[in-house]
Parts: C-alpha cells; structure tokens; sequence
C-alpha cells in the first residue's frame, strides 16, 4: 500500500511540474500583423493603373495584367523597396508579394523598346499611410 502511495506522489508531482513549464513566457501572444490586401493593376499603352491607390502599411498582394501588344517587367519602387516580377507576356499576369511601410511607391513596366521616351508607359502611383490594424479579430484566415 505504501509503495502505491509513493508512485501515486512521485507521479502527481512530475505531471504538477511538467504542467508548470508548459505555462512559460517563451511565446508571447504578440498580436497577428495585418491581413493581406488585394491590389490589382493594369499594363495598356496609355500608362500602368493600380487599384486602390492608397492603402495601409503591410502585406500586399498586387497581381498586374498586361494588356500590350509586347512583354514588359514590373517594377515595385519606393524607398527601400525594389521588387521586380518578369517579364510578363501580352495578356498574361504576374503578382508581387511584399510587406510595405509608409511611403509612396512607383510601379512601372518596362520594356527593351522602353529606351526611346515615345514607347516609355506612365508608371502608376501607390500611397501607403499608417500600419493597418492587427488581423487578431479576422476569420478565415490560413
């Protein structure tokens, strides 16, 4: 009887201290980073379009159709930031994946005859303001 009490204890008193380190401060529960948002974007002739224009600081996803006659390479540039997708055929479509900070972002689209000023297409313009708030309260998210 004895000897069952004391593997009882021995076993209460292990389990007691590994559910105690199982409660550390080792993975604090910081806050999600924002949910990803959709931007769309357009290659013609006349010049390159964003949609929205604005938007909040953090991850975008920006898929850009082309719809020239020509291959061209996306370039996403602001401050910091250089990313470069292509080149992108007539009628095809490329995405940019990037966490942006604050700031104004260009995106262009170039092209091997883009070295004459006649065939260069006015780049769009991308206005990122403030953090957008955490993505904590956001269902359906992977």
């Amino acid at each position: 009887m004895r000897s069952r009490r004391a593997v009882l204890l021995a076993g209460g008193a292990a389990l007691a201290l590994t559910a105690a380190g199982c409660g550390g401060d080792d993975f604090a529960n910081a806050p999600r980073p924002p949910a990803t948002v959709e931007l769309t974007g357009v290659i013609k002739d006349s010049g390159v379009t964003v949609s929205p224009t604005r938007e909040g600081a953090g991850p975008i996803r920006l898929t850009i159709a082309n719809q020239t006659d020509r291959a061209h390479t996306v370039t996403l540039e602001g401050d910091d930031v250089i990313e470069r997708v292509g080149p992108v055929q007539p009628q095809d479509t490329a995405t940019i994946r990037k966490t942006l900070d604050s700031g104004s972002y260009e995106v262009r689209a170039g092209s091997s005859r883009a070295v004459d000023i006649e065939d260069q297409i006015p780049p769009a313009m991308l206005k990122i303001g403030p953090e957008r708030e955490s993505s904590d309260e956001t269902l359906l998210l992977p």
